[in-house]
């Protein structure tokens, strides 16, 4: 027994529309195709098109100015990391003169005060460089401990009940440069 296939009327008209819609569309109409048929668009493709190549050139051009940017940036950084000391190890050549004058009068004199005063000055020279530089000594003895500022090296019994959690020795002095810590202060703390 062979079974019909019955079309009804509205699926034989759909099929002759759909046909009808192939015709009308070709391949002028058929979006993203180059082929239009109005001068107009052509134009406004072509304009579309030049400003697009327009901000293709602008963002290569900011990228590459970007890029020398960040070369020259780097290299300037390098520079001044390598020549950073430059300004305070030329002003310490002076206390270095002076104190290769005073190694050879340690070794040519007998007179200790002398020999004494002129160390002394030498030091006092260092100093005075150093603090105008922005170095800063911290002040740490008889103060209350504080671990943004000391690394306590040992703690030892307060010999006195007021220098309990206080700093009693300092081993090695704690430095500020320009008001920053650069070196914490190593001390003995009273327990």
């Amino acid at each position: 027994m062979e079974q019909k296939i019955k079309v009804t009327e509205d699926e034989q008209t759909l099929s002759a529309s759909m046909q009808g819609f192939e015709d009308i569309n070709s391949d002028a109409d058929i979006p993203g195709n180059n082929h239009l048929s109005n001068p107009e668009e052509e134009n406004i493709l072509e304009k579309i098109q030049a400003a697009l190549e327009e901000q293709k050139d602008k963002y290569i051009r900011l990228f590459a100015e970007f890029d020398n940017y960040k070369r020259r940036s780097a290299k300037e950084r390098i520079e001044l990391i390598q020549t950073a000391g430059k300004e305070v190890i030329t002003s310490l050549l002076d206390v270095l003169d002076d104190s290769e004058r005073a190694e050879k009068q340690l070794q040519t004199s007998n007179d200790l005060e002398q020999i004494k005063k002129g160390i002394e000055l030498v030091f006092g020279k260092l100093r005075n460089i150093l603090q105008a530089k922005g170095l800063k000594a911290m002040e740490s003895i008889n103060t209350d401990f504080d671990v943004e500022k000391h690394e306590a090296i040992t703690e030892i019994p307060a010999p006195t009940e007021t220098l309990k959690d206080k700093v009693i020795d300092e081993v090695q002095k704690g430095y500020y440069l320009n008001d920053k810590i650069i070196r914490f202060a190593k001390v003995v703390v009273g327990k």
